[in-house]
């Protein structure tokens, strides 16, 4: 999933490096339970650890690697209590531990009565080893992503098949077991660790296919599961990239009429047809001259990305946007994109696990008259991600790591599970909540009708978190209807008001997503599968 550069990450909620102690264990025996030294999770009494797990499992006597994990304990009595929930951001690449603090956001006191089980998974965050290529990779004064010209192509085509070679040599054999199957053994792992029969599981994005996959194979497993943001399991991986362009460029027309509607505040076009004329004059005008020196039509793909993700940070990229149109002015406009595509020594870590997971977990095609044929078609549809998401995952031509089948996933033998999704979400489109409702027959799809966010849940939407909360307390789920559609509609996370007293500001659960767009963009998501 496409495709924020400080997400692959999907979603990172904090920095949490030194979060993490030597405490340690292995899946014989118990975690051994430390401090956290993350100011979030310390301030909810978390505690922090590490499990061994075998490198790869086809050789469990074999190399050992580390995965970072963190415990937020239930607040019930002990009559009360529901067990251990397994918590992932999605990504593939996003870090996880701390996922540990959701709890304390789900309504009504239901989520006090689990312990919240954050992970790092492998070669992410705080896990050993960490898998990083190339820091530099996402820097300023890359080529534009369509590729207009023989020079644009064979440029990305050298810097993809570079940062490949890069991770090869990085990552070694561990880019030999990155694959989905490796992280649902790894959460299985992790439950034998913590002495539970079975576990309760939230995923977002991406974490929704690794639910998908561990109920599949361990179903017996599994007390309940939310997936938000519901991954197609059967389109993995290179067809599903195919269907977010087509769908980031439904929503990203959803956003330009948001603007043409706040004209008066934006000046950048009474229609959504003239903003979005607007955006694509302004990616050819910076191909030749960069806003600033450095924000180019790649750069300024990448920060309008982030509304096709989310109704939050709408306001902020439509005033950076303004400010450079009708002033010149390109601070906002590198703030943005310098918040959501560090640049520091292991900053791709993110970007590097996903391109890990998703070049293994299913072959791509080899041949680049495939891509090329491809992605014209699509761009023809749907000019806004296409090229952009097809160079971001070119690497996968060029992997080391050692390609699996994708399993085929099923829930006939899974418990009732709740899935989440707004119907124009673009990261994980909504034919693939219905794909992995159908697959799922105890499952209950609850959809945000019409919304653009991705993987929005315990956002402050009533009528979602509400359903949540009452799955986690009892497991109560809405009635599933025999049509192929979802069971219970709400509305949709509102899209903001730049008129109203309080614009900008966005009610944020405090230590599952912070309040600065940057850190709302860490989610999972794209994600990043998500």
């Amino acid at each position: 999933m496409r495709r924020f550069w400080a997400v692959a990450t999907t979603v990172a909620l904090c920095a949490v490096g030194a979060a993490v102690t030597a405490a340690q264990a292995d899946t014989r025996g118990g975690i051994v339970w430390g401090p956290c030294a993350d100011a979030t999770l310390k301030a909810q009494s978390a505690e922090c650890g590490f499990v061994s797990v075998p490198r790869d499992y086809g050789e469990p006597g074999g190399p050992k690697i580390k995965l970072a994990v963190s415990r937020v304990k239930h607040t019930v009595p002990a009559a009360k209590y529901q067990g251990a929930i397994l918590v992932n951001p999605g990504g593939p690449g996003g870090e996880g531990v701390g996922m540990a603090t959701l709890g304390s956001h789900v309504p009504k006191g239901a989520g006090a009565a689990y312990d919240w089980i954050g992970f790092d998974p492998r070669g992410v965050g705080a896990s050993t080893p960490k898998l990083t290529c190339d820091s530099d990779y996402a820097g300023y004064n890359r080529p534009a992503y369509v590729p207009s010209t023989a020079a644009i192509e064979n440029a990305w085509h050298a810097r993809t098949k570079a940062y490949a070679a890069d991770c090869a040599k990085a990552g070694g054999p561990l880019l030999d077991n990155m694959r989905t199957e490796d992280s649902v053994r790894d959460i299985d792992s992790i439950r034998r660790a913590l002495g539970a029969e079975k576990i309760s599981f939230y995923g977002f994005s991406y974490g929704t296919y690794l639910a998908q996959v561990y109920a599949t194979q361990y179903p017996q497993r599994v007390r309940r599961m939310v997936m938000d943001g519901v991954v197609d399991p059967g389109r993995v991986w290179y067809r599903s990239n195919l269907d977010q362009d087509i769908a980031f460029d439904r929503s990203i027309k959803v956003y330009f009429a948001w603007i043409a509607k706040h004209d008066a505040i934006y000046r950048l076009g009474r229609t959504a047809k003239d903003v979005e004329a607007l955006y694509y004059r302004q990616l050819t005008a910076l191909a030749a001259k960069p806003a600033g020196g450095l924000i180019g039509p790649a750069e300024l793909t990448d920060i309008f990305l982030q509304p096709g993700y989310y109704i939050f940070g709408w306001e902020a990229t439509a005033q950076a946007f303004s400010a450079w149109v009708n002033r010149k002015d390109p601070l906002g406009l590198k703030r943005l994109y310098d918040e959501n595509h560090p640049q520091g020594e292991g900053d791709d870590n993110g970007y590097a696990v996903y391109l890990a997971v998703q070049c293994t977990d299913a072959r791509w095609p080899s041949d680049w008259k495939k891509w090329s044929r491809d992605n014209w078609r699509v761009h023809r549809e749907a000019p806004f991600e296409t090229w952009g998401n097809a160079w971001y995952n070119a690497p996968c031509r060029h992997w080391a790591g050692k390609v699996g089948r994708p399993v085929e996933v099923t829930g006939k033998k899974a418990p009732a599970v709740l899935m989440i999704s707004e119907t124009l979400d673009a990261a994980t489109p909504f034919s693939g909540a219905l794909e992995a409702r159908r697959r799922f027959p105890l499952s209950a799809l609850v959809e945000g009708v019409d919304g653009t966010t991705h993987a929005g849940s315990l956002f402050g939407n009533a009528c979602i978190d509400d359903t949540i909360a009452d799955y986690l307390a009892t497991g109560a789920l809405p009635r599933r209807v025999k049509a192929n559609r979802s069971d219970k509609q709400c509305a949709p996370i509102a899209q903001p008001n730049p008129s109203a007293p309080t614009a900008g500001v966005v009610a944020v659960p405090a230590g599952k997503r912070a309040g600065n767009v940057g850190d709302r963009l860490r989610l999972q998501r794209l994600i990043h599968g998500g």
